[in-house]
């Protein structure tokens, strides 16, 4: 059957076989890469690739933090947890990349993402939360919503895809559907990504100039700039109606996506503990960047109280 062994099922200590399924390519020892690259010159000339110093410390930090969410994975198999993790945010904010980064090596057969079209006609007649539930954990699961059940207290709300009266309906049920969640023993996770206008605007231009990203572009996100505000006040909605004591928010500035993906994943892998996990200070998140709902709640109330004298000077 050959020597390779599944990571999850076997001794996380095992540094020579984490290595080889670590990104093998871009992580070898230098010496290694500049073999490769005289390997694959047809001419034998050396090409020098030039990468930035904080590129390589990401990548490094990443390495470690993926090890890291394989021993969670481990951890959550043999013990029959379920853990679901919601990613919520501005439109171009990081969501996708991030999620790309935390299952990019975990068993496929214990984590899956969950990134739901738009309803279809029947489950337009069904109960608002129906089609989500038939995707939450079973045990020994890891599930991420790229978007979830809070598109209505979003786009759904701003777009005009649902009524004032059934947005008002959504804040007052979600509370007590993820109470019952968290009851019958699912751990959560919500977070929401945050990135500046300007910033947005300029991702949105790369996408439409990228063949990789085009397909990312959609007709609500040409309506986000134009928008912003109304999305604004959808956001502070949600935010009191859903960040409760049993499913708290997390928020992350997305500006700069690597420390959002670094911050993202050092705050998921510090609640919850786990065999062999590494030292307390190496998950230590940065305040600039992540954030909990009640100090983005705070944050908003301040910035619409300048606003409003502002306006009124």
């Amino acid at each position: 059957m050959g020597t390779k062994r599944d990571i999850v099922g076997t001794n996380l200590d095992d540094g020579e076989v984490l290595e080889e399924n670590i990104h093998p390519d871009r992580r070898k020892d230098e010496s290694v890469k500049q073999i490769d690259e005289e390997k694959r010159n047809k001419n034998g000339k050396k090409v020098p690739v030039w990468v930035k110093k904080e590129v390589l410390e990401y990548e490094k930090e990443l390495r470690t933090l993926q090890i890291e969410l394989l021993k969670l994975q481990n951890h959550i198999k043999e013990k029959g947890l379920k853990l679901l993790m919601i990613f919520e945010g501005r439109d171009a904010a990081g969501k996708g990349g991030t999620i790309k980064r935390i299952t990019e090596h975990l068993n496929p057969r214990g984590a899956r993402v969950v990134a739901l079209e738009k309803p279809s006609d029947t489950e337009k007649t069904q109960w608002y939360f129906q089609r989500y539930t038939h995707h939450l954990p079973s045990a020994s699961e890891i599930v991420l919503f790229d978007r979830s059940w809070y598109n209505r207290g979003g786009v759904e709300l701003v777009m005009g895809f649902c009524t004032q009266e059934e947005h008002k309906e959504f804040l007052h049920e979600v509370p007590e559907y993820e109470r019952m969640l968290v009851n019958s023993g699912t751990i959560l996770l919500k977070f929401y990504f945050v990135v500046s206008k300007d910033e947005q605007q300029r991702r949105f231009k790369k996408r439409k100039t990228d063949p990789l990203k085009q397909y990312k572009l959609s007709p609500v996100d040409h309506k986000s700039q134009k928008l912003w505000d109304k999305y604004t006040i959808a956001k502070y909605s949600m935010l009191l109606a859903s960040n409760t004591e049993f499913a708290p928010w997390t928020v992350i500035h997305a500006d700069n996506k690597k420390s959002a993906r670094i911050n993202c994943i050092k705050h998921i892998l510090s609640q919850i503990d786990y065999p062999k996990k590494i030292k307390k200070s190496k998950l230590i998140t940065d305040p600039d960047i992540l954030i909990n709902g009640d100090q983005e709640i705070k944050n908003m109330e301040n910035h619409m109280s300048l606003k409003k004298n502002d306006a009124s000077e």
